[in-house]
């Protein structure tokens, strides 16, 4: 059982873990035991996630989602499977807790009135500045 929140827990069932090759550091080993892990877990179907969640979700993961809503998430970082395994289970869980949370909604504001005079300021400035730089150069015809 994953535990996300106290409302929120994720069974074994939902999640299945294959074992493959991994890449990087381990001598000998790495050419021999499959130490890395691909944790998936169905958000899409999974009856434990509101829809909310569920689509929250599916946008954070990103690449990392499948067309289907299956969330395939990677893990290679350690030597050994069962840290691997842990590795993967909590960024899965990591990535839930993320998604539970609603962001707030943006209000749109207008600039105040000492701003606004700040950026006419500062663009009559800016076009002295260049108007300075200038070489006011007259050919006579």
């Amino acid at each position: 059982m994953l535990i996300i929140s106290e409302r929120i827990q994720i069974p074994e069932s939902e999640l299945s873990e294959s074992f493959v090759r991994s890449s990087g550091p381990g001598g000998q080993n790495v050419n021999k035991v499959a130490t890395a892990v691909q944790l998936r877990f169905d958000a899409l179907h999974s009856p434990n996630l509101t829809d909310e969640v569920r689509q929250r979700l599916i946008r954070l993961a990103g690449s990392r989602a499948t067309d289907e809503g299956v969330l395939v998430i990677e893990a290679h970082r350690f030597r050994t499977q069962e840290k691997n395994r842990e590795d993967a289970r909590e960024r899965l869980a990591l990535l839930i807790r993320k998604a539970l949370h609603k962001p707030a909604s943006r209000k749109p504001t207008r600039p105040g009135a000492a701003a606004r005079r700040r950026r006419l300021e500062d663009k009559k400035m800016h076009g002295e500045l260049k108007r300075s730089r200038r070489t006011d150069i007259h050919l006579d015809e």
